[in-house]
């Protein structure tokens, strides 16, 4: 028999199925991305509900059998009634899960931006450290990468670096990843051997589309120069670097890495939407009294969230107290040894949530 609940559901799916068939919707591809999943979840949802439902009744069938004067029925409901107990409870821990809030945000492709903090010289050495952890990372999980802007360093570090990571599931992934990450080593430049403390800090913005944010043109102040590589020096002898500066929030986005003053404004462009979008949804949030600290995936970029530690060859994620000896490979890219601790924490604190009725 159907819950009231699985109606709903089923009345919901159904409402779906008719908006993706419409006309209205076709022409809408962000619309269409936010149905699709949707009923992705909801068709879960429902589906484990209808297990619970039909486990549920085997499992009071099996106990009404342990009394029945029928020995062999009996035996038989002794062995089945613990497999159905276990199943059940898997299914109702499953469908806890599923009822947890998704990110709306987790499917989305994402632009990163890296630059480095104190520490000088070796900050920004460390920064092009961390650049390519990432993108090694991003290269075992087949995302592709596009370099937006850069500003390099004397020694070949760099000062910062904005670059989008795409691909199935990205966001999910990387933005665990915002924040202070530190690092302790000998610099190379040490001669005393003196273990040194440097900082980078890392944004990560779930990349934008243009339908989703509105730029008004006149609001946009939009400048042209010379591009400069490491100490200042001019690497191109046209105007093809671009500064575009968002007047009514006062957000600036710069990019040079392009030859054509065209493909680096249309670069610049993302970036600048994606800051956007991303400054929306946290006002939006505060706005609805949601932006309660989390241990886990806050996205502040002023809080240390992790440190590299090279004479011990350690790496500790502070946000869950993780440590791990294992430096090395993860500035190899093997960062799902730590992401997959942070995924499973932020399931457990909103399972929580969801289990306490919040």
């Amino acid at each position: 028999m159907k819950t009231s609940n699985m109606e709903s559901l089923e009345q919901r799916l159904k409402k779906i199925d008719e908006s993706l068939c419409s006309p209205k919707t076709l022409k809408n591809p962000t619309l269409i991305r936010s149905l699709t999943e949707e009923r992705s979840s909801l068709a879960k949802i429902l589906s484990t509900m209808e297990n619970i439902e039909k486990t549920g009744a085997s499992l009071e069938e099996m106990k009404e059998l342990l009394e029945d004067d029928d020995r062999e029925l009996a035996a038989l409901a002794a062995q089945e009634t613990p497999e159905l107990e276990m199943r059940l409870e898997k299914l109702e821990h499953q469908l806890k899960m599923l009822l947890i809030p998704p990110d709306p945000n987790d499917s989305r492709d994402v632009i990163i931006e890296i630059r480095s903090g104190t520490g000088g010289e070796e900050a920004a050495l460390f920064a092009s450290d961390v650049y390519r952890m990432y993108t090694t990372y991003a290269q075992k999980k087949a995302w592709s990468q596009e370099i937006f802007t850069s500003s390099g360093s004397e020694r070949g570090g760099f000062k910062e670096i904005t670059f989008a990571l795409r691909g199935k599931g990205v966001y999910s992934r990387m933005k665990f990843e915002a924040g202070v990450h530190r690092v302790q080593r000998v610099p190379e430049t040490e001669t005393s051997g003196r273990i040194h403390t440097s900082a980078c800090t890392v944004a990560v913005l779930p990349e934008a589309e243009e339908i989703e944010v509105k730029i008004n043109q006149e609001d946009l102040r939009i400048d042209v120069y010379r591009s400069s590589g490491p100490g200042g020096q001019s690497v191109n002898t046209t105007d093809s670097a671009v500064r575009i500066t968002h007047v009514p929030t006062g957000l600036v986005v710069s990019c040079q890495d392009e030859k054509s003053q065209h493909k680096n404004r249309v670069k610049a462009m993302k970036v600048l939407r994606s800051r956007l979008f991303a400054k929306k949804q946290e006002e939006e949030k505060a706005k609805r009294a949601e932006t309660r600290k989390s241990m886990v995936g806050s996205g502040d970029r002023s809080a240390k969230i992790r440190t590299y530690n090279f004479p011990q060859g350690r790496v500790t994620d502070h946000r869950i107290h993780l440590s791990l000896h294992s430096l090395k490979d993860i500035l190899s890219g093997d960062l799902d040894q730590i992401i997959e601790p942070l995924i499973e924490a932020e399931q457990e604190r909103l399972l929580s949530e969801v289990s306490s009725g919040l």
